[in-house]
């Protein structure tokens, strides 16, 4: 079986290259990227492509029974320019079977692999445990101090070798055609919770400090987002959506073992805090 993985170099799609090589060591993997010199695992074939340049996929689509897609373009998640167009190529080509990295709400990309003959599963992973590192690293290295708001906050965050677990499963069985799989960790998280269990595995006390929601607009400006940034960051922290913070057993029931706790994301990555 040879399977696409788009998003090759990502969070995600790195999770899946590696969890797909763990569950069949015999599969053929071929990782879209449209960097030629790409580090990737030995074995995995490039494929250099676009999903926004479909003149550059032919090759990529070749001889592919399953595709792992993301459903935007580049590095700024810019929409994907023509879905129809995309799905119509795999299918062509003789794509069986595809999931789709996504948000909650079906977008272009689905819709048109939901309307193919091309067996489709919707990935709608929460809050990644790893966008700690993107936030948290540099200030606990810096002065050991978190600044954030809403300190009731609760996440049901996800290890992304789990997402990448679920997808690796479905790719290579299938069986969840038509179907949006919610991925989450197995347990909701109190934000004050995640610093003690970070400082835990950091071996030092790490201290939360609250901010308003006015002190972290100024402090999110000062270091240099823009305010579309900082308005997202404000309702995706402070309205978390229901399935942000509910615990569903997606990784549990697809690949028959428990979702990674958080406390175990920590001790994995605790060098990175230090």
């Amino acid at each position: 079986m040879r399977i696409l993985v788009t998003g090759a170099t990502g969070t995600v799609g790195s999770n899946v290259i590696e969890q797909l090589t763990a569950l069949d060591a015999d599969v053929q993997i071929r990782a879209l990227t449209r960097n030629a010199e790409a580090a990737l695992p030995e074995g995995v074939e490039i494929a250099v492509g676009d999903l926004a340049s479909h003149d550059t996929l032919a090759d990529a689509f070749k001889d592919v029974d399953a595709v792992h897609f993301i459903n935007f373009a580049g590095d700024q998640n810019a929409p994907l320019p023509d879905p129809a167009g995309l799905v119509a190529l795999a299918e062509a080509a003789g794509v069986r079977r595809a999931t789709v990295l996504g948000g909650i709400a079906a977008g272009p990309l689905e819709q048109a692999l939901a309307a193919s003959a091309i067996e489709s599963t919707w990935l709608h992973p929460v809050e990644f445990m790893s966008n700690t590192l993107m936030w948290w690293a540099a200030p606990i290295k810096a002065d050991g101090v978190i600044r954030e708001p809403f300190g009731d906050r609760v996440s049901a965050m996800v290890h992304p070798a789990d997402i990448g677990a679920v997808a690796a499963k479905v790719l290579l069985e299938g069986g969840y055609d038509n179907e949006t799989l919610v991925i989450t960790g197995p347990e909701a998280v109190p934000i004050k919770e995640k610093v003690a269990i970070l400082s835990a595995a950091v071996g030092r006390d790490i201290e939360f400090v609250e901010l308003t929601t006015d002190e972290a607009r100024e402090k999110w400006a000062g270091e240099g987002m823009n305010e579309h940034v900082i308005a997202f960051l404000i309702e995706a922290l402070g309205n978390t959506p229901v399935e942000g913070r509910t615990v569903a057993d997606t990784v549990e029931r697809v690949t028959g073992r428990p979702a990674r706790r958080f406390a175990e994301w920590a001790d994995e990555f605790a060098a990175a805090f230090k």
